[in-house]
């Protein structure tokens, strides 16, 4: 750059953004992580060190975190450093591992997820409670939806929560979606609770031939697409504020709730086409009718268009069930290598 370069060529031979280069130009010292960085003037000795690792590997503090032996020590009139340090010392060296005979705890479990790229691929199916008149009572609405295009493929009310009847509300949807003469493989999502976990439950999805799948325990948010279901329905006008009298008002209110959701609904997720359209096909012509009108209207008065653009009326050819952020997932496996000493 004293020769006469330009700042931006030089960064890009260096492979760095003009900001990094700046900002390193500019600081006092190099933040590069494998730069080499002088020592500390408080930092802990060799020997200190040695000392940290000797104490935490005694047979008297092995099961001990390091938060006991600091404690142990200062009772001892004796302090080597603090529990982070200690922490820190024991990572480096590779001895962060849990300590004592209780188990350890389990690793994550994995996301649930699933892409649809056609209808009877992926179904999600739920359980939700709708309020009675009585106070403490509710009934029990079940659901099956399709995920590629949001369709209530079957639903129920009932009084009762139970295996028997997530089975019926099963044979239901396959019946009404002819499942039996499907050639491609059936995934049916749902959450851990006993009714859709049911030992009788997985012997009949093993029968008509589905994969079960279901969502991490004790996390809510893996059945993402049947509880914004429950949302809108709770959500609805025509959701009586004091509750339902009895089974059959509860039934005739959702019956009218699943018509319009699949019938008259247009779905933001789906371009603003209705479930049923989606799952017949429909939308394919029906979007490209709207991008041919937008096209011509653009045509006209195209002044009135920002950057000449018109809105994407493509039809959503996928739906993933809770797709991975990979930014937070190599996040986390560079957090859990470093933390088992895989990496400097």
């Amino acid at each position: 750059m004293q020769a006469g370069a330009r700042q931006s060529q030089c960064a890009e031979v260096l492979g760095l953004s003009t900001r990094t280069l700046r900002r390193w130009r500019t600081a006092s010292a190099d933040g590069r992580p494998g730069a080499s960085r002088p020592i500390a003037p408080n930092a802990l000795t060799a020997a200190e060190r040695t000392e940290v690792l000797r104490q935490s590997n005694l047979p008297s503090n092995a099961s001990k975190p390091p938060a006991q032996i600091v404690v142990e020590l200062a009772d001892n009139g004796q302090y080597l450093a603090s529990e982070s340090t200690f922490y820190r010392i024991l990572r480096q060296a590779g001895q962060q591992h849990h300590r004592g005979r209780a188990r350890a705890p389990r690793p994550p479990a994995p996301k649930p997820t699933h892409t649809a790229s056609a209808p009877n691929q992926i179904w999600c199916w739920d359980i939700t409670w709708l309020p009675s008149t009585l106070a403490g009572s509710f009934y029990k609405l079940y659901v099956i939806l399709d995920l590629f295009s949001r369709k209530i493929l079957a639903w129920e009310v009932w009084e009762h929560e139970n295996a028997e009847n997530s089975r019926t509300l099963l044979r239901r949807a396959c019946l009404a979606e002819n499942i039996a003469a499907q050639q491609s493989p059936l995934i049916l999502h749902g959450d851990n609770g006993s009714p859709l976990k049911a030992g009788t439950v997985l012997a009949l999805m093993d029968q008509l031939g589905i994969t079960a799948s279901h969502s991490r325990p004790r996390v809510s948010n893996d059945n993402p697409h049947a509880e914004a279901f429950f949302r809108t329905g709770k959500y609805h006008p025509s959701l009586p504020p004091g509750g339902f009298a009895n089974v059959g008002k509860a039934r005739e209110w959702a019956h009218q709730l699943v018509e319009w959701y699949n019938h008259n609904h247009r779905h933001s997720s789906l371009r603003f086409v209705t479930p049923q359209q989606k799952h017949s096909g429909e939308d394919i012509f029906l979007l490209a009718q709207r991008k041919q009108l937008y096209e011509a209207s653009r045509s006209e008065k195209p002044g009135r268009w920002i950057q000449n653009k018109t809105r994407n009326w493509e039809p959503v050819r996928s739906e993933t069930l809770n797709p991975i952020d990979h930014r937070k997932l190599e996040k986390t496996l560079k957090k859990t290598a470093s933390s088992s000493g895989q990496l400097p």
